[in-house]
This record gives C-alpha cells, structure tokens and sequence, in this order.
C-alpha cells in the first residue's frame, strides 16, 4: 500500500491496521438475577409462540381428502 505524502485528513484511519491500543475495555457486567429471568421470560416466549404457530399452522394448511372428496362426489351428480 502506498503512502501519500501531502497531508491528509483522517491519514490516521488509512494506518489503522497497525494501529495497536494499550487501553482495554472495562469488563463486561453480568446480569442481575431479575434481568436473566426477564430474558429467559421473553426466550420461552417467543419460542413458544414459534412452536404455537407450528401446532396449529401446520394442520391448517394441509388438504383434507375428505372434503376434496365431497367436491369431487357433488360434481358427478349434476353431469
């Protein structure tokens, strides 16, 4: 990668691959026992809504053959 050699703004952002910090991050706070059972609440929810919709979607969209059957029976008699 070539250097430029006039001045540019934001030169700094170019370079930031060799750019190494010396400042970590503070540590990450754990959860409180109230804010684990909300986001555990809130996971079972909508997990169960997911496995809700696939209960009863699932035999909803599946043709009854009993019903095609009807339709099928009902067209023969008026020919």
């Amino acid at each position: 990668m070539f250097r430029r050699r006039e001045p540019v703004p934001f030169a700094f952002l170019a370079e930031a691959d060799r750019f190494r910090s010396n400042i970590t991050p503070p540590p990450r706070q754990r959860m409180s026992r109230v804010q684990l059972v909300g986001q555990s609440l809130i996971t079972l929810t909508v997990v169960g809504g997911l496995a809700g919709a696939l209960l009863f979607g699932v035999p909803a969209l599946q043709q009854d053959s009993s019903t095609s059957n009807r339709v099928h029976h009902s067209e023969a008699a008026r020919r």
